[in-house]
């Protein structure tokens, strides 16, 4: 309109994007969410049905998209998602590593198959995706994108999941070295940190009630869309073609939460409380630099719970 102060519409058309474990959820919001913006879309999913029917709820609202099943962890899966991208649409602008599952346990019941399965797809499917990627996209010369998918869980820990968290930390760190590694060769590299109402998050009890009426099509309360930033798959989904775009450009090693109405920069670790000692030190010393300095304020851990208004 003219005379309109509303953003320009984001135009991804011509660009071609590989979503991994996008058959529903989280990913196929953020699959959808790129066609609409117009790029071609590999949808993944480990079940070639969910990943047919992904691809084909994208077709007919307008946009392109073919499916390619395969579970996520191998380079030989990474490889095949980078060459679909390349045969059906000749060439890879964006790699978004979602795919993930979970093995929730407590420490001393975790399995090693529960530590290794969540780390394999999580960790080791997010480092050989990406690095398919990479290869194709400094191939091309042209520059790229990896969107990578961490959690809140991976920047404050989680009771009873300490193969996902670690999974997600390691995701933290990963952006922030590739994108040092990639700028170069015009490839942003970030993370996004989605709150969302998922199969995770309506087990915790005091988001169920609150998840259940969403269904029944009764909107979420502001306390939980602006104070806890939790909403829908479908309100984390617009950080990705904007992370996708021309328009982040110059974003890059950055880990970004997005959840209901809510956009927030999460910090890099960094010191936050110092002492000297002439010397060195020795465990006394340290036992009292803990007690009047350095160990005055120690930092919190775990997601925060939320805060539930009284009624």
């Amino acid at each position: 309109m003219p005379g309109s102060t509303a953003p320009a519409p984001l135009d991804l058309t011509g660009k071609v994007a590989v979503v991994t474990g996008s058959g529903r959820g989280l990913g196929l919001a953020y699959a959808s969410a790129l066609a609409a913006a117009g790029a071609a879309v590999v949808v993944n999913d480990l079940d070639e049905a969910v990943a047919e029917e992904a691809a084909k709820t994208l077709t007919e609202a307008g946009g392109r998209a073919v499916a390619e099943a395969v579970a996520v962890g191998t380079a030989e899966a990474a490889d095949r998602l980078v060459a679909r991208a390349v045969e059906e649409f000749g060439r890879l602008d964006v790699m978004v590593t979602n795919a993930g599952i979970l093995r929730d346990r407590v420490l001393w019941k975790m399995t090693d198959d529960d530590f290794d399965a969540v780390v394999t797809t999580h960790l080791r499917g997010t480092f050989t995706c990406a690095r398919a990627a990479a290869v194709r996209m400094r191939e091309q010369g042209e520059g790229g994108r990896l969107i990578l998918v961490g959690s809140p869980a991976g920047q404050r820990g989680n009771f009873g999941q300490t193969n996902y968290a670690a999974a997600k930390a390691g995701i933290a760190a990963m952006t922030r070295t590739w994108s040092m590694e990639l700028a170069r060769a015009g490839i942003t590299v970030n993370a996004i940190v989605p709150v969302a109402a998922t199969a995770m998050t309506e087990t915790i009890p005091a988001f169920a009630p609150y998840i259940e009426a969403m269904r029944r099509g009764e909107p979420l309360p502001d306390f939980l869309r602006k104070g806890e930033g939790f909403g829908t798959a479908e309100d984390c989904a617009a950080l990705v073609p904007f992370l996708a775009s021309d328009a982040a450009k110059d974003v890059t090693g950055q880990c970004v939460g997005i959840g209901g109405d809510k956009l927030a920069l999460w910090s890099h670790p960094q010191e936050v409380a110092v002492a000297y000692a002439d010397g060195g030190w020795r465990p006394e010393t340290v036992a009292a630099a803990w007690r009047t300095s350095v160990g005055r304020e120690p930092q919190s851990v775990g997601i925060p719970a939320p805060a539930i208004p009284e009624v």
